[in-house]
């Protein structure tokens, strides 16, 4: 009865996604206070039946119910538990209902923390119901996770080696309540084009949605690279795969409209720019969805390959964003324009911040779909790599962290340059400072690791400068400091967090890739190799079991200036119910660099082949997303303690 508790469970939210979506739109007409109860009323009631269908799937999997084809073609009663319930969202029809329980609670969010908000609202849930019956006939006719099997097989097929791993039951949840909670936004951009209140409001109600789904995603990317690092063995954190930049590329333009949607809230600034934002950030989330499910890639992260749901996907992409598009193209020359300011001021830093993450964005969009493209029209087949978008990507980023420091020292409408530049100069000594460590210590000397050094040590100095600045003068009492951190706005504290955390992770990109050190040998035990700093001597290898699995182990002892510093014990994994083999590293970090080790084949006589890599600062590349993130943190967290009432119609400029 499980599969048909949940076939039922999705039939039923398809009918209230339905219902919302109707009452919802007609809500937005004034006084329709009736039909905005019924779409709150919906939603809620969709997040319950969509809750249960989640809940009978992960029941299947946990139960090992091969009567279901999805588990039968995803699980093993081998499995240990704990990938018995990742498995659940580590398929294509699994992770699809994860993407619709995910957009359910996104606008259950919407009806319950914006109730009695007015016509916005009500039409912001036309809209997620608009999603949700998208998304809802997608799994009930392309992706059904609950097809029966008959008779049902005696084992199931397991999973992929690759995803039975922790990483797993973290990194797609977060990018999806990064993908989907863009849509929060994409609906009330909607939603005020749809009632022509493209104010100042529609920013507020929106703004807890965007930094929610922009924190997830950071936490998602930053936790996916580091999945990528130690599971894949290729001992990188990023490749420019097209997956991958499907997750970039949405970050980049989410971070964009988090800014310009600061200036259409505070001053009503950048109106129309805006809401051209918004439904681009959820339109190119739309984008890596196609990529991903369509079958156009061959990657460890494309789950699907069937034409017929690649053609369902493109359709929504054409009535979502053409829609979207076209209701913009509509509406937005009898919005007003926005507020006026001067040259130098916070919003021309802003607008400045802005071009810079879209070009960006665009060039990542460019060097991703153009192979497709052309391989599509032409038939011949490129690979655009690292080359395209250190030559596009690079210089866009260095402009965009040498721009960053400027803004929050400027005021909103007018600002002071003079002051500005003058307010920087110790963290332009910094910088220099920085620059001239390296040049005297590093020992290759690298104009790429001299910029990104100084580049980072800007970004970073500036922000603790700017925390500093609102702290007040020290007066020799440190813990008085302390104390009146307290006093600081949250907001500041994000600023300063989310650009220091990019300095961070600059330093981690640029230690790892131009000082690191990699060895690829044959050893025999007792034989010793050098990488870096290190000593490694392979001791041998032995064979172990584990849960579901046969490897080999090796034993490398690892030693520096004569001693000895820890033995470490990279696998070769034999997945027999899957067949198929994973290469599992073993890494040891000091928090400022790590040692990677991958072990390679059996070369007979006790001969392994290994890789070995030194990669120092790489480390903080994830360090750096994880204080991003603490950054949009600090910004959700001061909203919610603010609590940002939603205006009603045409609202004032705020502050």
């Amino acid at each position: 009865m499980t599969g048909e508790i949940g076939q039922l469970a999705l039939t039923l939210a398809l009918a209230l996604s339905f219902v919302m979506a109707g009452a919802g739109l007609a809500g937005a007409r004034e006084n329709a206070v009736t039909a905005r109860g019924v779409a709150g009323s919906a939603a809620l009631g969709m997040l319950v039946f969509v809750l249960l269908a989640f809940a009978a799937l992960t029941y299947a999997a946990i139960t090992s119910d091969f009567s279901i084809v999805n588990i039968a073609n995803n699980s093993s009663t081998l499995k240990p538990l704990i990938y018995k319930i990742t498995g659940v969202w580590g398929n294509h029809e699994g992770s699809m209902l994860l993407w619709m329980l995910v957009l359910a609670l996104y606008t259950a969010a919407i009806a319950v923390f914006q109730r009695g908000s007015g016509r916005l609202t009500s039409a912001a849930l036309g809209v997620q119901g608009l999603l949700a019956i998208a998304f809802l006939l997608f799994i009930l006719f392309t992706s059904n996770p609950f097809l029966r099997i008959d008779p049902p097989p005696f084992q199931g097929a397991g999973l992929n080696p690759l995803l039975q791993d922790p990483g797993l039951a973290l990194h797609p949840p977060l990018l999806y309540v990064g993908y989907v909670g863009l849509s929060a936004s994409f609906a009330y951009a909607a939603a005020a084009l749809i009632t022509r209140e493209a104010d100042a409001g529609w920013a507020r109600a929106a703004r807890p949605f965007m930094l929610f789904a922009w924190l997830s995603l950071t936490l998602g990317i930053t936790l996916g690279s580091w999945w990528a690092y130690y599971e894949l063995g290729w001992g990188g954190f990023w490749f420019w795969d097209p997956v991958e930049n499907a997750s970039l590329m949405p970050w980049l333009v989410a971070t964009a409209l988090l800014h310009s949607a600061l200036a259409t809230e505070r001053t009503g600034a950048f109106r129309t720019w805006t809401l051209l934002l918004a439904i681009a950030a959820f339109s190119l989330s739309l984008i890596g969805t196609f990529l991903v499910r369509s079958g156009v890639l061959t990657s460890v992260h494309a789950f699907a390959n069937d034409p017929e749901r690649g053609m369902f996907i493109l359709l929504m992409l054409v009535l979502a964003i053409g829609g979207a598009l076209a209701l913009f193209a509509w509406r937005a020359p009898s919005l007003e324009g926005g507020a006026a300011f001067e040259p130098v001021s916070r919003e021309s830093a802003l607008l400045v911040n802005n071009v810079l993450l879209t070009a960006a964005a665009a060039t990542v969009f460019l060097g991703t779909l153009y192979p497709l493209v052309l391989d599509a029209l032409t038939g011949t087949k490129i690979s655009v790599g690292p080359p395209y978008f250190a030559a596009t990507f690079a210089p866009i980023a260095v402009a965009l962290l040498v721009a960053l420091p400027f803004g929050p020292r400027l005021g909103w409408r007018r600002g002071d340059g003079v002051g500005a530049v003058k307010s920087l100069l110790p963290a332009f000594g910094i910088a220099l400072f920085a620059v001239l460590l390296v040049l005297v210590f590093a020992a290759r000397h690298v104009a790429a690791a001299v910029l990104a050094f100084g580049l980072a040590a800007w970004v970073i100095a500036a922000s603790a400068l700017d925390l500093a600045r609102r702290v007040g003068p020290w007066r020799g009492d440190l813990w008085a400091a302390v104390a009146r951190l307290r006093f600081v706005p949250a907001s500041a504290f994000a600023v300063a967090l989310a650009h220091a955390g990019l300095g961070v992770t600059l330093m981690g990109i640029a230690g790892t890739t131009l000082w690191r050190a990699e060895t690829l040998s044959l050893l025999a035990p007792g034989e010793s190799v050098q990488v870096g700093p290190y000593k490694l001597t392979f001791d041998g290898a032995r064979r172990v079991t584990g849960p579901n699995y046969f490897a080999t182990r090796a034993d490398v002892t690892v030693g520096r200036g004569g001693a000895s510093l820890a033995v470490m014990h990279p696998e070769h994994r034999m997945f027999p119910t899957e067949q198929q083999e994973t290469f599992e590293t073993s890494i040891r970090t000091t928090g400022f660099s790590d040692l990677y080790m991958a072990l390679g084949d059996d070369r007979g006589g006790g001969r392994f082949i290994l890789r070995a890599y030194y990669n120092p600062l790489a480390p903080f590349i994830w360090f750096g997303g994880g204080i991003m993130a603490l950054g949009g943190l600090a910004s959700l967290w001061g909203r919610i303690r603010a609590r940002v009432p939603v205006p009603h119609g045409q609202a004032a400029a705020a502050e």
